[in-house]
């Protein structure tokens, strides 16, 4: 069975980039699901890899692919999803993104929908060497309206987009198990 892990670039409890990697996962197949936890400690290499951390890596080594919403902040991804890759590169048993599908989008209050942290979340992925997808994007502008009370997408085209890109994402997974 396959298994999506999501990780979401917010830790605030009513992150649109929270709502939209789970949107994703309930596109994509929520009974498969899990979120991650980014809530690490700093990247420090005098510690041993944190419990934490060690969660994180299992859970994405153990997925068939991987969906990342990030928020963009000074047009950049957020630290905390950088420190989280950051933990991820040292791992002692490896880097588990290597050769993992992986789903990117965004979700951002301004018009540009979080379009530069997916281009600077794109480029912190390369050394990781995961298959990231290229198309369809996904970005989400005016995001403190773009959600219902239930957490779904309002508008029709941004969840035909999603649905798209989730579609991509289980070719891309099928492709590779073979």
């Amino acid at each position: 069975m396959t298994h999506l892990v999501g990780i979401s670039g917010s830790l605030r409890a009513a992150s649109s980039n929270t709502l939209l990697v789970d949107e994703a996962a309930r596109l994509f197949a929520p009974d498969i699901y899990t979120r991650a936890d980014l809530n690490l400690p700093l990247l420090n290499t005098d510690l041993e890899t944190p419990e934490s951390v060690q969660r994180l890596a299992d859970l994405v080594r153990g997925a068939d692919a991987v969906i990342i919403s990030t928020a963009e902040y000074n047009k950049m991804i957020p630290g905390l999803l950088k420190n989280a890759l950051d933990w991820l590169s040292i791992h002692p048993d490896g880097n588990p993104f290597i050769g993992k599908p992986v789903a990117i989008m965004s979700s951002a209050a301004g018009r540009s929908g979080g379009e530069r942290s997916q281009y600077t979340l794109r480029h912190a992925l390369i050394p990781h060497e995961a298959r990231v997808l290229s198309a369809p994007e996904v970005t989400i502008a005016g995001a403190n309206a773009a959600f219902n009370d239930n957490g779904r997408l309002k508008d029709d085209k941004s969840t035909e987009f999603l649905t798209k890109q989730m579609d991509a994402l289980k070719s891309e997974i099928a492709l590779h198990s073979r």
